[in-house]
């Protein structure tokens, strides 16, 4: 009898003991601009995002497929950013009265989404994974 109340005892405790998870920040640090050449699209696989530098400025892509959360490729000799799961097809650069991140083809229900970027004091890129917005918003540096 006293194994079981010690039992639930420890049950108890653990029970009533705050569980807590603990996740990175959502915002991420890109670094420098300069990092990036004009035209160049680079995944960062660790956060899921794609910064690009066009000619317009600097812009953050999820590159998590919006079909069932792959993480998408950049296919530089197509022009375009894959899903190599189920074949759905974003572009990259905008186009025809597309923007970037709009499908192109596949069986993703939406575009990528665009992620908030800005320039911290320091001059350094920042992005926050957990916001989206607008297409079409670049930063300028």
């Amino acid at each position: 009898l006293s194994i079981a109340a010690v039992g639930t005892a420890a049950f108890s405790y653990q029970y009533l003991e705050p569980n807590v998870l603990y996740e990175p920040s959502p915002v991420v640090n890109a670094g420098k601009p300069d990092r990036y050449p004009l035209d160049s699209v680079t995944l960062d696989v660790n956060s899921g995002i794609y910064i690009i530098h066009s000619q317009e400025g600097y812009f953050s892509l999820s590159a998590v497929c919006t079909h069932l959360g792959c993480l998408t490729a950049w296919k530089p000799e197509q022009g375009i950013i894959a899903c190599p799961c189920h074949g759905s097809k974003f572009y990259v650069q905008a186009q025809d009265h597309h923007n970037p991140g709009d499908k192109i083809e596949g069986p993703a229900p939406k575009p990528l989404p665009w992620k908030r970027m800005w320039v911290n004091d320091d001059g350094e890129l920042l992005v926050d994974r957990s916001t989206d917005i607008s297409a079409m918003q670049f930063v300028r540096v």
